[in-house]
């Protein structure tokens, strides 16, 4: 009975070498399924004084959901109560919605998406 000497079909001279410098750039390639118009994103914003509030809310007219970070401010209670009022204001204009996370955060989301004012809990209490 002989010995097979190529299990597979290929020796190593039928097989082609990969160059190491190659390589796909993905962000160029193009997908079929693959959409062009994002619904919207969520944006990240750290808040440290009332006059930051125009150029922070931009995204939210764009359609992105804002969540801003008021930490730096939070003992400043007539700043933080300007920028809210100006917040709801923002979200009354683009008929969205503001609310509240715990004690740093502030979320503004545009038309079309409403902020749950109720928790998941989770199953061990």
């Amino acid at each position: 009975m002989p010995i097979l000497k190529k299990p597979l079909g290929k020796g190593k001279e039928d097989v082609k070498s990969v160059e190491t410098d190659q390589y796909i750039d993905l962000g160029a390639l193009y997908f079929q399924d693959e959409s062009t118009v994002s619904a919207g994103g969520i944006k990240i914003a750290e808040i440290y004084r009332y006059e930051d509030v125009g150029p922070i809310t931009q995204p939210v007219y764009q359609g992105n959901i804002l969540m801003i970070d008021y930490s730096p401010i939070a003992n400043d209670q007539n700043t933080l109560k300007r920028i809210t009022n100006e917040l709801k204001s923002v979200a009354r204009d683009t008929n969205g919605d503001v609310a509240a996370i715990g004690n740093n955060f502030i979320v503004v989301a545009p038309n079309g998406i409403r902020i749950d004012r109720k928790k998941i809990k989770g199953g061990y209490q």
